[in-house]
């Protein structure tokens, strides 16, 4: 069903325009009835016409100039006070009949232009003390006696019509402007949800490739790196084979163990770049880890792993961690034995890697590729790093990160 005037911000301006011109239509209307109820009378010693057709003339002009012609109050108040002298001359040569009815059409016109509602007030109220000193004057010009109580009796009728018309025309242009006022506010809000909406598609797109350039890197590193160690483990075996088979074999083994470690993380990276969720406990990935660590070989892995959940980035860093702490006690410490434990602490979550490997002297460690990534990896999330190791003592690193703090639906927040 369309609607004459739909409310919004964009039609107030066509809502006054038709107004106006209704009370004008009306305006000549009440005129012509007025100007036909008395062309019979007489006043003077001449045909009251004479007088009533020119000064509804003058009404017509002046209030058409008002309503289109002149647009600040302050420009109008003398086209008000012509209203007012106008309507004395109408009572006076008039049966007065109608007359309020005038007086209610051009105050329509005010209340219709003023905004304020204090200013209707003040017009209401001036209003019918000059329609009653109107009718007081054209009775003191007729000759009859001014008597304030029968004057108020006799236009008592009239005052209720103008008591009434100020409440309910002025009830609905309030209702009517609140309307437009909450219908503009409205159409601000939808503006600004739509730019929220684009801003959050947009914010969404970029963090989607920021993840994505982000995988590729971690791709170029991680596989790049165990590729590499794979390639010059399986060399150094070769060397080795016929002079020490045991050492050949431990390199071998450590090549293989980091050939499914790059296997693995390609697998994930590619799972993440599709969009491919298959998300197990924390818990259960870190023990397919060290299973696959020690599966078949001469390698032993214990374990203290608390049931935590950690958002996506630092699962991932845990296991990470955890592969290339355990290639690097096999590559480089030449460990058999490891003891890995994940410890939820307060609001920290506790990592540790230990080996039996031959350990190293702690001022001498050059960090490679692997363990400065994994050192920029743990200040990225909000967390530290940091290794513990001497000579024949083994290697042990360290991790604390933020733990997870948990929504109150019982979700986890990423950090």
């Amino acid at each position: 069903m369309t609607k004459l005037f739909p409310i919004n911000a964009q039609n107030a301006g066509e809502f006054i325009r038709v107004g106006k011109i209704l009370i004008f239509c009306l305006l000549l209307v009440v005129e012509v009835i007025v100007a036909v109820n008395n062309a019979g009378m007489t006043s003077l010693g001449f045909s009251a016409l004479w007088v009533i057709l020119p000064a509804e003339m003058v009404l017509t002009a002046e209030n058409a100039i008002k309503m289109w012609g002149v647009k600040t109050f302050k420009q109008k108040i003398a086209l008000y006070v012509l209203d007012v002298l106008l309507l004395l001359v109408l009572t006076y040569f008039t049966t007065g009949a109608l007359i309020s009815t005038l007086y209610i059409i051009i105050l329509t016109e005010f209340y219709v232009s003023q905004e304020k509602l204090s200013g209707s007030i003040a017009m209401g109220v001036c209003s019918v003390v000059l329609f009653l000193v109107v009718f007081a004057v054209s009775n003191a010009l007729k000759g009859e006696g001014v008597n304030v109580f029968s004057l108020v009796a006799g236009a008592f009728n009239d005052l209720i019509i103008l008591a009434l018309h100020f409440l309910i025309v002025n009830f609905t242009l309030m209702t009517y402007r609140k309307n437009i006022e909450i219908a503009k506010a409205l159409e601000e809000l939808n503006e600004t949800n739509e730019k929220l909406i684009k801003a959050n598609a947009e914010l969404k797109a970029v963090t989607a490739l920021e993840e994505r350039q982000r995988i590729a890197k971690d791709i170029h590193d991680t596989a790049g790196h165990s590729i590499t160690t794979v390639i010059m483990q399986t060399e150094a075996a070769k060397l080795v084979i016929d002079t020490d088979p045991q050492d050949a074999k431990r390199k071998l083994i450590a090549a293989n163990l980091q050939a499914k470690h790059a296997l693995e993380e390609l697998r994930e990276s590619v799972h993440l770049l599709s969009g491919v969720e298959g998300k197990v406990a924390l818990k259960d990935e870190l023990m397919k880890i060290i299973h696959e660590s020690s599966d078949g070989t001469d390698i032993t892995i214990r374990s203290d792993i608390d049931d935590i959940e950690l958002c996506d980035a630092k699962r991932r860093f845990v296991c990470n961690s955890l592969k290339e702490g355990i290639s690097n006690g096999l590559r480089h410490g030449g460990a058999t034995a490891f003891w890995f434990e994940l410890k939820a602490s307060g609001d920290a979550v506790t990592f540790l890697l230990s080996d039996n490997g031959k350990g190293s002297d702690l001022a001498s460690i050059k960090e490679g590729l692997g363990l400065s990534g994994m050192h920029r990896r743990a200040e990225s999330l909000g967390g530290t790093l940091w290794f513990e190791t001497e000579i024949g003592e083994g290697f042990e690193i360290h991790i604390t990160l933020p733990a997870d703090k948990t929504a109150p639906d019982g979700g986890e927040h990423d950090h």
